[in-house]
């Protein structure tokens, strides 16, 4: 969420002050791949669906022991609507014409993924979930490889001919992001439910009474690692793109989550280094009434004004740096003053 709300900004800044390697291959990390490949970029969104999954061994275990199944199945419910609303509204709802409604989105996507996860940590063990997993991932990657999308005469994995375009340029009503298609399209979400059932697994992990921290952190890492040389290597058939959410970027993406989550967790948990990370609590407990605020309010604009013009141009080519860092500044202070407040934004 801090690269999301800002700190994005202030690597694209430092790299027009220099253009040395370390800035430009930061700079390049800080930008989603056109099509095929992965970037750091591109490691944020499915992050984030992997902390979902993760986050619902802690929430959904104390709902279902402390408010029964019945009650627990009607908050998963009212989150899972409350936030696809949200996303409605974050792409701006209906202040315009109807057909430019978008469906699906970043928001409505992360809702989608809990909806769909948590009832399966409801209803089934955690073998069943690991099983139904591979068959979604494994299914996915069948269809697309080898099931030819109607009127092509061979497999492609290019944009406009696959699978997931194709559904969506044929069945997803409204505003598409990409015009003919989406990049949180319909069929493209079934394997982003992978991704936050494997934050399920991480969770669990975590929550387990049975294992030490260094053995958690440890297995964190193996698992990371294991899942990442998996999905390099089946990225040499299936490509690792974002877009399609594509089996092989699940594995790519969940590895990566899994090892940063196992390093977050030995420094801050296990080693105690904590107060370097209290910013990043503030974010992370208003996470998404950060990321609507961000959407209504211009902070970058509010910024300007207090260090922008001739401020900004007296400095030169540092000033917009300069306006980014004061920028990202008034976000960490809202995020802190609500903190202070104890305002949650809770669905």
């Amino acid at each position: 969420m801090f690269w999301i709300l800002g700190g994005e900004a202030l690597v694209h800044d430092a790299y027009r002050i220099s253009h040395a390697a370390a800035f430009r291959i930061l700079n390049q990390q800080f930008k989603h791949k056109p099509w095929e490949g992965f970037a750091f970029y591109d490691l944020i969104f499915p992050l984030f669906v992997f902390m979902v999954g993760c986050s619902i061994v802690f929430s959904i275990q104390k709902m279902l022991a402390t408010q029964g199944k019945a009650r627990t199945i009607r908050r998963i419910i009212i989150r899972s609507v409350a936030l696809y609303v949200f996303g409605i509204l974050y792409y701006g709802g209906f202040s315009k014409h109807f057909h430019d409604i978008r469906l699906l989105g970043v928001l409505q996507r992360i809702a989608l993924c809990y909806f769909f996860t948590a009832l399966m940590f409801v209803f089934l063990s955690p073998r069943t979930m690991a099983i139904v997993a591979a068959v979604l991932l494994l299914g996915y990657w069948a269809l697309l490889s080898f099931v030819p999308v109607p009127g092509e005469n061979a497999i492609s994995f290019e944009e406009d001919h696959n699978w997931p375009n194709y559904i969506d340029a044929h069945y997803l009503p409204l505003r598409k992001w990409d015009k003919t298609h989406d990049p949180e399209g319909l069929l493209s979400t079934i394997p982003a439910i992978v991704t936050c059932t494997l934050g399920v697994f991480a969770g669990l992990l975590l929550k387990s009474p049975r294992m030490s921290p260094q053995r958690k952190v440890l297995t964190l890492l193996v698992a990371g690692a294991l899942a990442l040389a998996i999905g390099f290597f089946w990225g040499l058939q299936f490509p690792i793109i974002k877009k399609l959410w594509t089996s092989s970027y699940v594995l790519v993406a969940s590895g990566y989550s899994a090892i940063l989550l196992a390093l977050f967790y030995l420094v801050i948990d296990v080693w105690k280094f904590q107060l370097w990370a209290r910013p990043f609590v503030w974010i992370g407990v208003n996470a998404i009434t950060l990321y609507l605020l961000v959407e209504l309010i211009d902070f970058h604009d509010l910024a300007a004004r207090i260090v922008g013009g001739d401020i900004a141009g007296s400095i030169a080519a540092y000033g917009s740096l300069v306006v980014s860092i004061v920028m990202m500044l008034l976000i960490l202070l809202l995020a802190r003053f609500l903190y202070k407040r104890q305002i949650f934004l809770r669905v």
